[in-house]
């Protein structure tokens, strides 16, 4: 299953990005010729399967909504999203979709402070901007959609501190210190963590985000601190490599973010008792309905848009991996048993 995280990217990404259609006018809700309404989706990381499934679930929405109103628009999602993660680069994408006349952009940002401006720029130009999974509030956004991620890094602290019996030593593994959903994350695991007099916060680490860095960024700290006996990770990146798998103490336990295909092995193996799932596919789904409510049919939307976790533990671990395969995913047969 190594590099799984990776193959099963590449594969989404062959499958399921549509090819760009030249234009020069935004779409309106009127008039008998079919117009393209082009909603630009920025993510991330374009090597994360959590946004592979979010570029899924827009184009799944985006077919959708094409099929409802055929004959008046065509909706069309541009993506537009680097290899990794790249603030500048995302700046750079909302200010080309600006100049190539999208009529929406959904981003998901790096480093809030380092798109702010763009966004601005691009809301200025009269091309309304929302965010997803990560937020820019400062910005002139006009919605965000997400999971509430200081309650998020609660429930990981408060999951991760059941299975240790209320007491040991928990690292948090916060990814790129820059974003602020994954600083509200780490916020919330602190929080949380004052409730429990028996456990010790050793430290927060950080890691470029790939599966393989992740991996390896905790077993170092793993070997220079053997008193850790929890880890709380705000996103479950080093699972989405079996590294980790066949040298892992039991004594050790994992609660993560996130439940994708290559991460329910970890689960399997009752290293992570509990991983709390985002529901990605909504991310893109969810979001591109929203966009075309506010921008295309005129409609009020909530500012804040707020997506439930859902734990995923043995029980309900073939349920679950249904969903994953319902969105796109390849998942192992012996996980829908």
């Amino acid at each position: 299953m190594k590099n799984a995280a990776i193959a099963i990217a590449l594969g989404m990404m062959l499958a399921g990005v549509w090819g760009c259609e030249k234009r020069t006018e935004r779409a309106q809700p009127t008039g008998d010729v079919e117009k393209v309404f082009r909603i630009g989706l920025i993510a991330k990381s374009s090597t994360n399967p959590v946004f592979q499934a979010a570029l899924n679930g827009a184009e799944a929405k985006a077919r959708e909504l094409s099929a409802k109103y055929a004959g008046k628009v065509k909706v069309v999602i541009d993506w537009q999203t680097p290899a990794k993660e790249d603030a500048d680069r995302q700046a750079d994408f909302i200010r080309q979709l600006v100049n190539k006349g999208a009529d929406a952009i959904i981003v998901s940002c790096s480093d809030a402070h380092a798109v702010t401006d763009a966004i601005d720029h691009a809301v200025g130009q009269g091309v309304p901007v929302m965010c997803f999974d990560s937020d820019a509030p400062k910005s002139k956004r006009f919605a965000f959609f997400g999971v509430d991620d200081i309650d998020t890094g609660k429930q990981v602290m408060k999951h991760l501190a059941k299975a240790m019996g209320g007491k040991g030593t928990v690292a948090i593994l916060a990814g790129n210190q820059n974003a602020p959903n994954l600083q509200k994350r780490t916020q919330g695991v602190r929080e949380e963590a004052r409730s429990y007099p028996q456990i010790t916060l050793k430290d927060v680490y950080y890691h470029v985000e790939t599966p393989e860095d992740a991996a390896n960024r905790v077993q170092q700290v793993m070997n220079a601190n053997p008193d850790i006996t929890g880890w709380a990770m705000v996103g479950g990146w080093p699972l989405f490599t079996d590294a980790l798998a066949g040298q892992w103490k039991p004594e050790v336990k994992v609660v993560a973010v996130d439940a994708l295909p290559a991460q329910l092995l970890y689960v399997e193996k009752g290293i992570t008792p509990v991983l709390l799932a985002q529901r990605v596919f909504d991310w893109g789904y969810v979001s591109t309905d929203i966009a075309f409510r506010k921008v295309y049919l005129k409609e009020d939307v909530p500012e804040r848009n707020l997506s439930p976790l859902v734990p995923v533990t043995k029980e309900n671990l073939a349920e679950w991996a249904k969903t994953l395969k319902d969105w796109g995913f390849e998942v192992d047969p012996k996980y829908l048993k």
